[in-house]
């Protein structure tokens, strides 16, 4: 989903050991990447089987993200690949345009390619992150948004803070809203309320930081 320059991890440098609580903080972080990149691959492309296993694997609890995840689990399950690629291309590609255009500048303008799409750029260049390769989408996509999230979950929480309020906190949550709402059962609609959960979590917990 997206290219970076210069910001490769060195393989060989030694891992300091660290506190508990480190450790504990970032296993929270690498939870919260791991969800905003089953997000960022649900939405940017038909979900492959191994999507869906990846999906299927996820485990919730009493919270409401817990139980939206669970619910999206059940759904990864009771879901083909065949299925899967049909809904995604009725939401997202269609005949013509798909029932729902997962685009900042949409939400926020009610058009394509205005200035939230070149705010997404600068920041992503500002960054040093690049969309991939062959990809063609704008990079006000959600996918790409919730890509650029999980790559700055190794950046600190205040590069993540800005670009969450900033690009994703304005929008993101109802186009999750919309997308449960497209469809009353099965995968997309799991997918929509677990994002929706998800954030109204991020917003939250943000919001507390600043």
């Amino acid at each position: 989903m997206l290219s970076q320059a210069d910001k490769m991890p060195n393989p060989d440098a030694a891992a300091p050991m660290a506190p508990a609580d480190d450790c504990a903080d970032a296993a929270i972080e690498r939870a919260r990447a791991d969800l905003y990149t089953l997000f960022s691959v649900t939405l940017g492309a038909a979900p492959t089987a191994a999507v869906l296993a990846a999906l299927s694997g996820l485990e919730g609890d009493a919270t409401p993200l817990g139980r939206a995840c669970a619910e999206l689990a059940g759904a990864a399950r009771a879901t083909t690949p065949e299925d899967a690629a049909r809904a995604h291309f009725d939401l997202f590609i269609g005949v013509g345009r798909g029932e729902l255009l997962p685009y900042a500048s949409y939400y926020l303008t009610g058009f394509l390619n205005e200035r939230p799409l070149a705010a997404v750029r600068a920041d992503m260049a500002a960054l040093g992150l690049a969309r991939a390769e062959g990809l063609h989408d704008p990079e006000d996509h959600i996918a790409i948004l919730c890509a650029v999230m999980a790559q700055l979950a190794a950046e600190g929480r205040a590069a993540q803070a800005r670009f969450f309020t900033e690009r994703l906190r304005p929008w993101a949550g109802r186009f999750f809203d919309d997308l449960a709402a497209a469809r009353p059962v099965g995968l997309h609609h799991a997918l929509g309320v677990a994002g929706a959960a998800f954030m109204a979590v991020e917003t939250q917990a943000f919001s507390l930081e600043t």
